[in-house]
């Protein structure tokens, strides 16, 4: 019997994992890269890096993210209690400064006795022992090659972006304004309103605009949650205002009115001299970037701590190769959790981390697992969709409410829908109760 498992990749998914197990007193091997080499992606050496968004998302529990974060929660995930900790102001949404998150999660790891962090890169999967491979992606080289070995070269592409980041004193606040949706939040956002020739203009130039060259973009999927802001426009002149540019809810104290289209900023950091644009991932070049978002009132003097880039990620074909526990169906020892197994988001990552990294206990102590969570809950109904042989295309996914389990019955009147997902959460945070207590038995059995 094993008392000590491996984990390589200090992301989202690993850092959550290698906590989760040491709460069980079984000591990790827990393996990092970034201190010898980083991928394109990464600019810190800290663990859990927000390498795209500073938000985790919606964070009310009738929305499937909110509701994955709150299961978290409950189950003492190492991830939520950072994220809490380092919130700023986000409207409805959870986002962090992403130094201070990152920080806090590095140094929980690196002072936890029970695990021992070694800053290599690992190059082949370990042959024997309980592995959890956690390297997210972007992973690459000899690594890379070992896994497709592994997996039998089964692997599938998509491409993920980030949008750029300014500096807080360099918007036009005599353009701008200060203000969340609806009011919901209060001032958490700066605003920078278009009429409809100015959104026009700036749509013409953002589709004429000169693009990066990105190997195999045209062929290669898009994930529709990091879609490029140019990719967007392509697809009709209003598609933007539908989406990250869509004005609803928002009123200019200028004028009164709603404004004909709309871009949000929000912050990036505790101290807001940060803002991020949201929805404004983007494939453009460096240069036209700053041409082209300067033609947004209020940025046309912007300057920028981060442009927008983009690269392509790896997933693996889930479905085939894995089971409900993200074990390899082929070794039960060898488990896969965060993006590269198909969960795309940090929450989504991050649960996947938990529940490898609960699995993985289960079989480092040699005993049954005494709770499963099911498709009744958010959790379970990710490791379900990601281990269905059933799904004959596989692509990423976020978690929602159309891969939990429905619930019984008809809800009627202008607030179903609400009434429907209130009822998911109650019947799912009911389970993961039982889940937490069945966790926490254990682990003060291991103490």
């Amino acid at each position: 019997m094993s008392k000590t498992v491996t984990v390589i990749g200090a992301g989202l998914a690993g850092s959550e994992a290698a906590h989760l197990l040491s709460r069980f007193d079984i000591k990790v091997d827990l393996y990092e890269m970034k201190a010898v080499r980083k991928s394109p992606a990464h600019h810190s050496d800290d663990y859990a890096e927000l390498v795209c968004s500073n938000s985790l998302r919606a964070n009310n529990i009738e929305n499937a993210v909110g509701l994955l974060k709150e299961e978290l929660r409950v189950l003492g995930s190492l991830i939520m209690e950072a994220a809490d900790k380092a919130q700023v102001p986000a409207g409805g949404a959870l986002a962090v400064d992403r130094d201070e998150f990152s920080g806090y999660i590095t140094e929980k790891i690196k002072n936890d006795p029970n695990i021992t962090v070694h800053e290599e890169e690992v190059k082949k999967i370990p042959e024997d022992g309980i592995v959890i491979v956690a390297t997210g992606p972007l992973t690459d080289g000899e690594l890379y090659e070992d896994i497709m070995k592994t997996l039998g070269d089964s692997k599938l592409h998509f491409f993920d972006a980030a949008a750029p980041i300014v500096k807080a004193d360099s918007i036009d606040m005599s353009k701008a304004f200060k203000a969340s949706r609806y009011g919901k939040g209060g001032d958490d956002y700066i605003n920078c309103p278009m009429n409809k020739d100015e959104y026009l203009n700036f749509y013409h130039e953002l589709i004429g605009a000169e693009r990066a060259d990105v190997k195999y973009f045209d062929k290669e999927i898009v994930f529709e949650g990091c879609m490029p802001i140019e990719t967007m426009a392509s697809r009709g002149e209003d598609t933007m205002r539908f989406g990250p540019l869509k004005p609803v809810g928002l009123v200019d104290p200028k004028t009164g009115e709603e404004p004909y289209a709309c871009l949000q900023l929000r912050q990036d950091d505790r101290a807001k001299t940060m803002y991020n644009l949201v929805g404004f991932q983007t494939r453009l070049k460096w240069p036209e970037q700053k041409r082209v978002f300067g033609l947004i009132p209020g940025l046309e003097n912007a300057e920028y701590y981060r442009m927008g880039v983009m690269h392509r990620n790896t997933y693996i074909n889930s479905p085939e190769l894995l089971t409900n526990r993200y074990s390899l169906r082929k070794r039960e020892d060898l488990f896969f959790a965060g993006q590269m197994t198909g969960v795309e988001g940090y929450i989504e990552s991050t649960a996947s981390g938990f529940l490898a990294g609960y699995y993985a206990a289960m079989r480092a102590l040699d005993i049954e697992p005494p709770f499963i969570p099911g498709s009744d809950t958010v959790i379970g109904s990710m490791a379900a969709y990601i281990s269905d042989p059933d799904v004959k295309k596989f692509v990423p996914m976020n978690a929602n409410f159309g891969l939990v389990e429905k619930m019984p019955g008809k809800f009627k009147g202008k607030n179903k829908k609400k009434d429907k997902n209130a009822a998911i959460a109650e019947r799912s945070l009911g389970k993961i109760c039982e889940f937490a207590q069945a966790l926490n038995e254990m682990i003060d059995k291991a103490e």
